[in-house]
This record gives C-alpha cells, structure tokens and sequence, in this order.
C-alpha cells in the first residue's frame, strides 16, 4: 500500500476512501505506540482520532519528500501526546493550587510496578544499543520534551540532521523493541 499517495488524494480530492484505509491501518498501530509510551487506553484512542482528523485536515501539507508517511503521522501524533500531557500537567496544577488538601498517595499495584519497571529495562537497553547521536536526540526530544529547533541548536547540528536522526532512531528502536 502507498501511503504517501493515499495522503496525496486525500489532500487533493478529500478522498474518503482513501482516508478510510489509512484510519483503518494507522489508528490501532499510534494507539498502540500511545500505550507503549505509558498513555492509559482511552486517552490513546483519543489521541489516535486526533491523529488522524489532523492527517484529515493537514493532509495538503504532507511532503513526501521529507519523510515517510507513516513517519509524519506518528509526529503527529507524538506532538499531541505532547500537547496532551502539558495541558494534563497545567490542569493538574491548577487544581492542586485551587485544593490544597492533601490527598491520600495512590499506590500502583505489584504487577503494575513490575510491568512498568520491565518496559523502563526493555526500552533502557535498547537505547544502550543506539549511536551516541540518535540516543542524545531521542533523550531530549522525547524524555527531556524539547522543541526539535533547540535540539538543533543545543547540538550545533542542522534541523533536518535531528529530525533524520530522531526517525532513524525510532525505526531502530521500533525493530528492538518488537523482538
């Protein structure tokens, strides 16, 4: 399947059947990756629509030759975990000054614990086996959240080297991890 045609007759004809075969193959596999990254299941489905209403809607934007299809749609969907977590971390903190009561700690159960500590040592190896360059691009893009135009001018590198390096990095770290 061409993806990135798909998203072209989408841009150029609203093409809905066009659009239904990439909801249908795209959707579950950014949920999946939403879930992967710690998000609950009905916040990841929501992302996931999310997603793909922005590939609806921005579709006349997609440069195939700047990156893959499937590679702009999990950005996409990455800058809305993004967005998502700085407005749940805005929210959080708005309600925390408005109530200061402190509430009783919630504690994950065992098997939470465990599972959580096993995808931190899955994913923590298979950032060992990345090149200096791509670990340090994934580091701050993903855990340290900053903006790929700092990442570029934090490193003295080009724009487009942080971003090929952050694609190349997720494609080896996709392959590592789904073994």
């Amino acid at each position: 399947m061409e993806w990135a045609e798909l998203i072209g007759r989408v841009a150029a004809h609203g093409d809905r059947d066009a659009f239904k075969l990439l909801f249908e193959h795209f959707a579950p596999r950014v949920k999946g990756f939403l879930v992967k990254t710690g998000m609950n299941a009905d916040a990841a489905e929501e992302i996931a629509q999310m997603t793909l209403l922005t590939v609806w809607r921005k579709a006349a934007r997609f440069d195939p030759s700047s990156a893959g299809a499937a590679a702009w749609i999990f950005t996409i969907a990455r800058n809305l975990r993004i967005d998502s977590a700085r407005a749940a971390a805005r929210l959080a903190k708005a309600a925390a000054n408005a109530e200061r009561d402190e509430a009783p700690e919630i504690v994950d159960s065992p098997e939470t614990v465990m599972t959580r500590r096993d995808d931190v040592s899955r994913v923590s190896a298979a950032l060992r086996q990345l090149s200096d360059e791509q670990s340090t691009v994934i580091r701050l893009s993903f855990i340290e959240e900053q903006p790929h135009s700092e990442i570029a001018e934090k490193l003295g590198i080009p724009l487009g080297t942080v971003k090929s390096r952050i694609r190349l990095a997720m494609a080896r770290l996709r392959d590592l991890l789904d073994d």
